[in-house]
């Protein structure tokens, strides 16, 4: 029960840390302080349904219709580099950052949510490492009875709790360092870069 569990763990924390089009997002909302506790339980709770259907064999189904993977990766693109320009005007007037330093955002809820949703289920990366990768790894330690790959899966969904949680509510340790417009335009760029390279390679394949 343990060995799979924390097996799932490093796993999934090895695959989830990498800088990318969410990571950065959740970072900025965390920044921001703008409804991190429903980005956080979003981007937990997506990786939590992909690992629980690529454990139950979904992914091989996925595998098999490949127009779903480029339908997916085009819109990705799509929205990804939008979200760039929009990081970009916002880099391009200071003023227009605000720096929250209380509870509540500068962004509606629904518009985060939203957001939040497109960013996760938009990147067939997604698909990719939780309903393939984790699934086939995951079958890897039954050890003989099929409740093996399911605490498998617990491990790897506590990794994402665990890492989206520090994400979003540990960046507020480092909004003293970005009272100033011009720290935010850094940010802003920052993740204008990111999404336009996650767009560049979603796009190349």
């Amino acid at each position: 029960m343990l060995a799979p569990t924390v097996a799932g763990l490093l796993t999934t924390a090895s695959l989830i840390v990498a800088i990318g089009a969410q990571n950065a997002y959740v970072l900025r909302q965390g920044l921001l302080r703008s409804h991190v506790g429903v980005v956080v339980l979003i981007c937990a709770a997506s990786d939590a349904i992909l690992i629980a259907a690529g454990i139950a064999g979904v992914g091989a189904l996925v595998d098999r219709a490949g127009w779903a993977l480029v339908l997916v990766r085009w819109l990705g693109v799509a929205f990804l580099l939008g979200y760039a320009a929009g990081s970009l005007r916002r880099a391009a007037r200071p003023e227009s950052l605000a720096v929250v330093t209380g509870e509540g955002g500068v962004e509606s809820r629904r518009g985060v949510v939203t957001r939040t949703i497109l960013l996760t289920w938009l990147n067939p990366h997604v698909y990719l490492d939780t309903l393939l990768l984790i699934g086939s790894v995951a079958a890897a330690h039954d050890g003989g009875e099929p409740a093996g790959r399911w605490w498998f899966g617990l491990g790897a969904a506590a990794a994402s709790v665990l890492w989206f949680c520090g994400l979003g509510f540990g960046a507020r340790l480092l909004a003293p360092l970005l009272a100033r417009p011009r720290a935010w335009q850094v940010v802003e760029l920052c993740i204008a870069a990111t999404m336009v390279l996650v767009a560049v390679r979603l796009a190349l394949g």
